[in-house]
Order: structure tokens, then C-alpha cells, then sequence
């Protein structure tokens, strides 16, 4: 009985969530290199806000959002109860230990697992929120031993453009503003190539969904 109130109150507040990101912000999807269809893909996007994932998850079709779990940062999402049913319940997140000092499971065989199951992944390579003046930090490595892993699987990049502004930093109250989501064409690892050349690649592809004038930089 507690199980299936769980489960109802996680799809009414996920539901709320996704209801809210749309109003605040009239998110629109250009799916500029791809189709959104239901085959497993890992979306790898920019990361300059918490609400990333959010928007992402939010405007795939109801089939696709269903099976798409963003990758997270257990510290921030475990931090209360509220966040913890929001990262856990709502979003089934999939939660990464960003202190390795701390960890107990690869952060990369989280997200195999996750895959092995039948889930598509939200991922931002980044690997922290870009508070700087560049378009996009270096990628770590976990998209290329991920893409290694699982080759078969689709990386498709995802340009986020202007949720940065909705919810500038140290502000409380959300800014409405429309914001796009730009998808381009899948991505896999080529045979033999090399960990910087794909994660060189990969950044580019992202980079070049961006709205002038990023896309040029």
C-alpha cells in the first residue's frame, strides 16, 4: 500500500514538474539531426543549470520520457528527504558519488546497468555545471568509456540554450523565457579511435548545435 502511493505520488509530482517546466519556460525541441523515435539512446547535453535534465526529460514524448533516466549527483540529490524522493521517485535517477575517495560502484558500471535494463540515459560530459565564460568545459571521460562499452547505443548531443537565464545564478524567482533544446545526429565510437579524438568529436557535435554565436567559437 505504501509502495503504490509512493509510486502514484512520484507520477503526480513528476507530472507537476514537467507542467511547471513548461510553463515557466515554453520549452521547444528542434530535432535538427535525429527523429525522436523509441530506440535507446544516451543524451548528452551542456550543463550550465540544475534544471537541465529537467528540460531535457520534459520535452521527450511521454513514451521516450518514460524510459530516460537522467545521470545525477548523489550529494546534491540525497542531500533531503524532498530531493531524494524527487531524485530517486520522480526521476529515477541514476546516482553518481562525485567523490571518489568515497565511492563503492564504478560510476560507468551504473550506467551499463542502467542500460543492460532497457533505460536511455541523460548525461552531461562536462561533469559539473559551466559557470565560466567558455561554451563548454572538457569532457571527462565517462561518455567515451560508456560509448566503448555499449558501442550499439545512440549518443546524441543536446544543445540547452538559455535555461542559464531562466534561473541565473542567486536568484530565487524563475524568469520566464523560452528556451530550445537542439538534438543532432547520433554519434558512436569508431573502431580504434582514441579517447581524446571521440571525446574531441563528441564536444564539437554539441558545440555546433549552439545559436551564434557560440557555435562559431
Amino acid at each position: 500500500m505504501i509502495t503504490a502511493l509512493r509510486v502514484f505520488a512520484a507520477g503526480v509530482v513528476g507530472q507537476a514538474i514537467s507542467v511547471f517546466a513548461r510553463f515557466m519556460t515554453a520549452p521547444r525541441a528542434i530535432w535538427q539531426g535525429i527523429e525522436p523515435v523509441p530506440r535507446q539512446r544516451v543524451y548528452f547535453a551542456n550543463h550550465s543549470s540544475n534544471g537541465d535534465f529537467v528540460l531535457l526529460w520534459t520535452v521527450l514524448p511521454a513514451p521516450l520520457r518514460r524510459q530516460t533516466r537522467p545521470v545525477a549527483a548523489l550529494d546534491y540529490w540525497l542531500k533531503s528527504p524532498l530531493r531524494a524522493f524527487i531524485g530517486r521517485d520522480v526521476f529515477n535517477a541514476v546516482l553518481i558519488d562525485r567523490r571518489p575517495e568515497a565511492r563503492t560502484t564504478d560510476p560507468v558500471a551504473q550506467m551499463v546497468e542502467a542500460l543492460d535494463k532497457g533505460a536511455s540515459l541523460i548525461l552531461f560530459p562536462e561533469g559539473q555545471r559551466n559557470m565560466s565564460e567558455e561554451a563548454l568545459l572538457p569532457f571527462k571521460s565517462g561518455l567515451y568509456h560508456l560509448a566503448k562499452t555499449r558501442p550499439e547505443v545512440d549518443l546524441v548531443p543536446v544543445w540547452i540554450a538559455n535555461l542559464n537565464k531562466v534561473m541565473p545564478k542567486g536568484e530565487i524567482i524563475p524568469v520566464p523565457l523560452i528556451c530550445t533544446l537542439t538534438f543532432g545526429a547520433a554519434l558512436h565510437l569508431s573502431p580504434d579511435e582514441a579517447k581524446d579524438a571521440f571525446l574531441t568529436r563528441a564536444s564539437s557535435a554539441l558545440l555546433a548545435l549552439a545559436p551564434a554565436p557560440l557555435g562559431k567559437a
